[in-house]
């Protein structure tokens, strides 16, 4: 499920906006940042708690290996059900559901690649402050939807109230989907879609060191 969840969904809105020319490469280009990011954000983080709850963090920290290292170890380990995620939706968007860019599809995959580590990284952060499951998906209000509502999919950013605008211009998805929005105008990289795709992977690394300083062995 993990890996035909987004592509399943990204056919949904094909659907929805079959009659709608132009429509979904607009669209279906944003939620090629937006799905990797909810659905490794979710899997991480429930993931996470239960190798906490079960007692496997309890066993690997009797091991000479550090906090930082095993954070980094779980997220490369997602992190390459990640690549795989980003792959087939990029696949599945250009070859099966017609999207069409200005810019190289390899780019747009890179940088849904970048919002799916993000998704993990945040994901082992918030698991730490969970004790259970519930609480884990209860982090999603949280932390991915004010982004998802933010990150200019529904309402240009320069179309919200100022201080909103201020909001979403430090949250990372938006500029996953500002770095999507350049590779979908224009044919070559730009210096703006870099600085977005870097300050994305930023987050990620920040997410990741904040993840290793609160790890517990423990949920309780």
């Amino acid at each position: 499920m993990l890996l035909v969840v987004p592509s399943s969904l990204l056919t949904l809105v094909y659907s929805m906006f079959h009659n709608q020319p132009g429509r979904f490469d607009h669209i279906g280009l944003t939620l090629l940042a937006v799905f990797p990011f909810l659905t490794m954000f979710l899997i991480t983080s429930v993931s996470m708690l239960r190798e906490r709850t079960s007692g496997t963090l309890e066993r690997l920290f009797t091991l000479p290996i550090g906090k930082l290292d095993l954070i980094v170890g779980y997220a490369t380990a997602f992190s390459g059900a990640a690549i795989l995620q980003a792959g087939i939706a990029g696949l599945v968007a250009y070859q099966l559901l017609g999207l069409d860019t200005a810019g190289s599809p390899a780019l747009v995959v890179i940088i849904a690649l970048s919002t799916a580590i993000l998704g993990v990284a945040c994901g082992l952060l918030c698991s730490a402050f969970a004790r259970t499951e519930f609480q884990a998906v209860q982090f999603l209000p949280v932390v991915v939807l004010p982004q998802l509502l933010l990150c200019g999919l529904f309402v240009p950013i320069d179309g919200m109230a100022t201080w909103l605008g201020h909001v979403a211009d430090v949250l990372p998805l938006t500029h996953a989907v500002s770095a999507l929005d350049a590779v979908g105008s224009s044919s070559d990289p730009t210096a703006a879609m870099w600085q977005d795709l870097g300050i994305v992977l930023a987050f990620a690394v920040g997410a990741l060191a904040a993840g290793a300083a609160t790890l517990r062995r423990r949920a309780a």
